[in-house]
């Protein structure tokens, strides 16, 4: 692929008390989209707590595009119901990965933490952590457009052949 930069691995964890959208409940889903780039994750059938654990790749070929996170509730015989929304950049996790690319490798612990505001959909602080030699940022996400949820997510760059951001 022409200017890989690398792969965003997201661990898309679980949804915390996301929107019923069915009599008493949902089969959500979540769709992620960067650029044209889109994958989605397994649908979980009657959950307003889904756990997915479900890794999902993105090729990261121009690092300031925004990553979308789309929430739905599966309807077999009408269109899927949306269930919320958010978006993200990945700019501080690649100066992240920069820095630890300069140094040459970092210890284990706290690289940086991104405090949750207006301007991103981060329900609580975010840390990005050295762990084992890999850069990971975790984050709760809270979901717009919609009266309730979250999503826990992980983010883990996979660096492919000797390319960094």
């Amino acid at each position: 692929m022409e200017n890989l930069l690398g792969l965003l691995r997201l661990h898309v964890i679980r949804g915390v008390n996301l929107a019923i959208r069915d009599s008493r409940s949902s089969d959500p889903y979540i769709i992620v989209r960067m650029g044209k780039q889109k994958v989605c994750t397994r649908v979980i059938k009657k959950n307003l707590n889904p756990e997915w654990n479900e890794d999902l790749t993105l090729s990261v070929t121009n690092p300031i595009l925004p990553i979308k996170i789309m929430v739905y509730d599966r309807d077999w015989f009408s269109r899927d119901d949306k269930m919320g929304d958010a978006v993200f950049n990945i700019d501080p996790f690649l100066e992240a990965i920069k820095i630890q690319n300069k140094l040459g490798g970092l210890p284990d612990g706290i690289i940086m933490k991104i405090q949750a505001n207006r301007q991103n959909c981060l329900s609580e602080e975010s840390k990005i952590v050295c762990h084992k030699g890999k850069i990971v940022q975790n984050m709760f996400l809270r979901l717009q457009n919609v009266e309730c949820g979250e999503i826990e997510l992980q983010l883990e760059w996979i660096d492919v052949s000797g390319i960094s951001p």
